[in-house]
């Protein structure tokens, strides 16, 4: 540990006592924390009031077992999560993700790192997090159906429009978000928006399949225009061919670069004329295939095996949107030595603190997840915004207010970084500006 301030080391050890085996959550913590020092330096009330101690512990953690029937008519059983962490300003948002890595410790990270982020957007959403250990890959329809209507039969207990509003995540696309909110409505008789990421057809946003992806871009360009350069003519590496890794390609290239890698959990494509955005939407939206079809419509891309090789390919932007913890070390000197500009994280804490590390110390501009792929966040609570009102904005509209929102969370995160002394220093300045105003919120509420 590196606090200088005795009394956040106080809290990190209890946090890490508390949390046993939860290294993501610890990390996650820890990066918060160091980033207060001066915040708490300047306003000591925090500490009397006991925001600190509050905002690193959930308002309420709900476990609860997921039993559904598979194709064969045998009895499965997953483990389903939903942390409400912070409701000081808003209901409680955040997506839920079906994966077989997820356990208590990684949706406490996620919901922990929903907080600021939602903060940062500016719009009066609280932060959560949920999901279960179940695997939609290699599931069919109607075993994906049936598992999610379980899963929504307990989840909708603890959930509404004006109380927690899930999204989506990994392993949660439209397809999922459709059958958790036929339960939902058949189990509570009303409709409202109490799910984001919604077909058009029910209440959906258009924009909200690119939001995150568009988001990270237009958050990247703001970085990049503050200090006199552009997309225009870069190179970038991608990690993932999921929704955000596809819709950061797509606007890379409309604004004027050229995306050569992507990538999934076995490999990454390589194409040296550019990724073809359509062929990868079609490989993993409609055939739901591996990455490696890419290269049979392409002869002149390559395919690799293993996931990390796509951090050596030669760039000016790094845009990881794969998973968190995916750069570590090892691959930010690579990136470093290969000459990269700038790195933007799409995914959630997607670079180790070593990784980081080496990317501030070098000098690189570095565009912090809870910042740069807030984005669709943002598109959700204009989404419940919409469901609100019983009304829709078209495209373009929502795409504007996205631009907008984008680049002032890059403006207020820079602006906060240079208040506090750390100029250049998105991660703090994130940090800082998202957690000044849940705190605020918090000392206004008194002792919740």
């Amino acid at each position: 540990m590196s606090f200088q301030n005795q009394y956040l080391a106080e809290v990190m050890d209890k946090v890490i006592a508390r949390n046993p085996g939860e290294p993501e959550f610890h990390q996650a913590v820890q990066e918060v924390l160091e980033s207060l020092e001066p915040v708490i330096a300047k306003h000591p009330e925090y500490i009397t009031c006991g925001v600190i101690d509050s905002i690193v512990e959930p308002e309420r953690i709900i476990k609860f077992r997921v039993p559904w029937v598979d194709d064969q008519g045998k009895v499965q059983i997953n483990r389903g999560f939903r942390i409400q962490f912070n409701s000081a300003i808003g209901p409680y948002k955040g997506g839920l993700r079906f994966h077989p890595s997820v356990y208590e410790g990684i949706i406490k990270f996620l919901g922990f790192e929903q907080i600021f982020k939602n903060a940062l957007t500016g719009l009066p959403i609280g932060g959560g997090k949920g999901g279960s250990d179940f695997d939609p890959k290699g599931k069919s329809d109607m075993e994906v159906m049936r598992f999610c209507q379980s899963f929504m039969t307990e989840l909708a207990k603890y959930i509404g429009a004006d109380t927690d509003v899930p999204a989506g995540d990994i392993g949660v696309g439209g397809r999922e978000i459709g059958y958790l909110f036929g339960q939902y409505k058949r189990l509570r008789d009303e409709f409202t928006g109490v799910l984001t990421g919604k077909g058009l057809t029910y209440g959906g946003s258009l924009a909200r399949t690119e939001a995150t992806g568009y988001g990270l871009c237009y958050f990247a360009d703001a970085m990049l225009r503050d200090h006199g350069s552009s997309f225009e003519g870069k190179t970038v590496v991608i990690s993932g061919s999921g929704n955000v890794a596809i819709y950061a390609a797509e606007k890379a290239a409309v604004l004027g670069a050229k995306v050569v890698t992507m990538s999934d959990s076995n490999g990454y494509v390589y194409d040296p004329d550019g990724i073809d955005v359509a062929l990868v939407k079609d490989i993993k939206e409609v055939r739901r295939a591996r990455i490696k079809e890419y290269v049979v419509a392409r002869p002149k891309a390559e395919y690799h095996e293993g996931c990390k090789g796509v951090w050596t390919v030669k760039c000016d932007i790094a845009l990881p949107c794969a998973t968190q913890n995916e750069i570590d070390e090892e691959s930010a000197k690579i990136l470093l030595a290969n000459g990269v500009q700038a790195v933007a994280e799409g995914a959630n804490m997607p670079s180790t603190p070593e990784a980081i590390h080496a990317f501030q110390k070098a000098g690189i501009l570095f565009a912090p997840a809870k910042a740069s792929n807030a984005g669709g966040v943002a598109t959700s609570a204009l989404e419940m915004s919409q469901n609100s009102m019983r009304y829709s904005w078209t495209f373009e509209e929502v795409d504007a207010k996205l631009h907008d929102i984008m680049v002032n969370i890059y403006h207020n995160a820079s602006a906060a970084a240079k208040e506090y002394g750390m100029e250049g220093n998105l991660v703090a300045g994130a940090n800082i500006a998202g957690f000044l105003k849940v705190a605020e919120a918090m000392k206004a509420h008194g002792v919740v």
